[in-house]
């Protein structure tokens, strides 16, 4: 069975950092492309980062470019997501999504492309 645990969120400053990990259980790692996306109250899940399973490939969404740094390590099966110079629009319920092999561009931040999830890890950003 596939499973995905999200941990490193908490309550932070805004203009403090966090960094998220998801440590994965699917076999080869490498063959899984990794996204992550985040679910505020009353909003809908919006894709935040993506990363290629050779880590090739990095894909941000334009709210986050410059402050949030995605990447992995498949030697322990873990995506991580590194988050700076944190907003309060930031806070939310981060989740990692996994998938076999990269998406189409058009799909990378599609929530239907992913096969797999992990529960979430709340963040909340106080101003």
């Amino acid at each position: 069975q596939v499973q995905l645990v999200e941990s490193g969120g908490g309550l932070v400053q805004a203009g403090g950092s966090l960094r998220l990990s998801c440590a994965a259980s699917v076999r080869p790692f490498i063959s899984y492309a990794m996204g992550w996306f985040r679910q505020a109250p009353g909003k809908e899940r919006e894709f935040v980062a993506f990363i290629s399973g050779s880590s090739k490939i990095i894909y941000y969404t334009d709210s986050v470019k410059g402050r949030f740094t995605i990447s992995r390590d498949n030697a322990k099966n873990t995506v991580y997501l590194q988050m700076n110079s944190l907003k309060p629009e930031d806070t939310a319920v981060y989740h990692c999504a996994a998938r076999v092999g990269a998406p189409t561009y058009s799909a990378v931040g599609s929530y239907g492309a992913y096969n797999y999830w992990g529960q979430g890890t709340q963040v909340t950003v106080s101003s």
